[in-house]
């Protein structure tokens, strides 16, 4: 009798759980099951919100419910963040990971979350480059004659910034430190500015992210030294890289989705997925190119492990620095 009642409950309990697991797969196999919002730390029209719509629209067709960006300025970022991490784990928020949050890992020192701990990665996007552009009076049309020069006038060039801590300005410090040179940081309120006074000859050297600079570089207002990713910038491919003159020197804005953490891993593979899909559609590739993006895509693994990576490149160059959040 005893035997018996064990096989029956075993009989049930097998049951049960594989209902269980239908269930799940059910409430997985449903999602989206209404808009979903997905949030930008940053205002519309810039580089962050425009790869945000141009992705949003290929999630929206994909899955079968309106991905509406959300612009969520504010704290250099961490109001967007801490908004995306205390929402529900369910996928209906998603979040546009970019360079102010492996910055403000080291930057802020007393941050309510740790992005690598409490954020779950779902894909990596791309990565766009800064470009170190000099103002034409500069005696330098390559990177190893900058160095040398500025070598030679220590304190002599100013390096123009869109404010203390941004990847503008850490991408010019990690510069001067692998270089080994003396450029005088100038920091402004906002990249506008920064050209502007660059443009006019008040300073003359920036590494300004890439689709910002593009005109001036043409119109020959700029001149276009390097760009600071791994590889070359498809727009403009015979343009070197700083690493092809001071080896190991990598800086980029890595952009990419993530969630909250606990986000069922069927929900994070779909997204992840749909997003690697939309990356090999030639027409979404040609929008984010022409955007100044190097296109990444991977498993949620790989924008984690770069994630990691990011934090620790940022973190070097802000101690070094001695950068610290206002």
């Amino acid at each position: 009798m005893g035997l018996l009642m064990r096989c029956i409950g075993l009989t049930l309990l097998t049951i049960l759980s594989a209902g269980s697991i239908c269930c799940n797969a059910s409430a997985n196999d449903e999602y989206p099951t209404r808009p979903i919002r997905w949030l930008v730390g940053f205002p519309a029209g810039g580089s962050n919100d425009l790869v945000a719509r141009v992705v949003g629209e290929w999630l929206s067709n994909r899955l079968g419910q309106r991905v509406v960006v959300e612009n969520r300025p504010g704290d250099s970022n961490n109001i967007a963040t801490a908004a995306v991490i205390n929402a529900p784990p369910d996928g209906h928020t998603l979040y546009f990971v970019n360079a102010a949050n492996f910055i403000n890992a080291t930057l802020f020192t007393k941050l309510p979350f740790d992005i690598l701990r409490d954020m779950e990665p779902v894909v990596a996007i791309m990565r766009v480059p800064n470009v170190l552009d000099v103002h034409p009076s500069v005696p330098a049309k390559t990177v190893p004659e900058l160095i040398s020069y500025a070598k030679a006038n220590p304190g002599k060039l100013n390096m123009a910034s869109s404010g203390v801590g941004t990847s503008i300005h850490l991408a010019g410090e990690l510069f001067k430190i692998m270089a080994g040179i003396d450029i005088v940081h100038v920091p402004y309120k906002g990249t506008p500015p920064a050209l502007t006074d660059i443009i006019a000859g008040h300073v003359q050297v920036i590494f300004d992210n890439l689709p910002s600079s593009v005109t001036y570089i043409k119109d020959g207002r700029l001149r276009a030294l390097a760009v600071t990713t791994r590889d070359r910038a498809p727009t403009m491919p015979d343009l070197p890289t700083v690493a092809e003159s001071l080896p190991g020197y990598e800086t980029s804005s890595l952009f990419g989705i993530g969630v909250p953490k606990g986000t069922p891993r069927q929900i994070v593979d779909r997204l992840n997925s749909e997003v690697n899909a939309a990356l090999k559609d030639q027409s979404v590739r040609n929008r984010l190119i022409d955007l100044g993006g190097i296109l990444a895509g991977g498993t949620p693994e790989v924008f984690a492990q770069m994630s990691r990576e990011e934090v620790e490149k940022w973190g070097k160059a802000i101690k070094s620095s001695g950068a610290t959040a206002n």
